[in-house]
């Protein structure tokens, strides 16, 4: 008896961490949004959420290996735009990162054309075109899932969100060292206008 495609099965729920994943990598759809009235020029050290700051039902602490890319990944770039990272003691800010995923149904069609009238001539509203639209049309229906990848910073003084950057792609499968690349290029496209300017 087969499943509903909607119905997510644990070997699929292991790989939802590959987020943002699929061919073409830098197709990723970002939105960001912040605190206008907060002064990012403060923020200096951060530190990572750990324990109750997370939530243990999120998609990529069901995956720590994957996680653990994602980390790697944002703290090579909050290297690159100067931001230092403590392992312990009090930073300006602490990263929030969580994931999610959600399955999608597409459909294309493909219009065909309506038939071949008298003396080889092509009607496109030609004798038969029923109701339902004219011969040779195909659609296609594809079930795929979306992956979300989101980015919060929170400073540690105020304790409310200051910054948030989201990233939504495709999931595929990759190799890990390919899986790494896709990852690098998706959190540097989303931590691109952090600080915001």
């Amino acid at each position: 008896m087969k499943k509903p495609f909607y119905r997510l099965t644990l070997s699929l729920l292991l790989l939802m961490p590959a987020l943002i994943l699929a061919s073409g990598c830098a197709s990723v759809k970002v939105k960001t949004d912040f605190d206008s009235e907060y002064d990012f020029s403060t923020l200096q050290t951060y530190r990572w959420a750990t324990g109750k700051e997370l939530n243990p039902d999120d998609v990529l602490a069901k995956n720590p290996l994957v996680r653990k890319r994602f980390v790697k990944s944002v703290d090579n770039v909050m290297a690159w735009k100067g931001f230092t990272l403590l392992e312990s003691g009090d930073a300006d800010f602490v990263i929030v990162m969580h994931a999610g995923a959600k399955e999608r149904i597409r459909v294309d069609q493909t219009p065909g054309a309506a038939g071949i009238g008298f003396y080889g001539r092509r009607y496109y509203r030609g004798w038969y075109d029923p109701w339902w639209g004219a011969y040779g049309n195909t659609t296609t229906v594809s079930h795929y899932t979306e992956g979300t990848l989101v980015i919060d910073i929170v400073p540690w003084k105020t304790k409310e969100l200051a910054w948030r950057g989201m990233g939504t792609k495709t999931i595929g499968e990759y190799n890990s060292e390919k899986q790494q690349k896709c990852i690098d290029a998706v959190v540097t496209k989303i931590l691109n206008d952090f600080p915001p300017r």
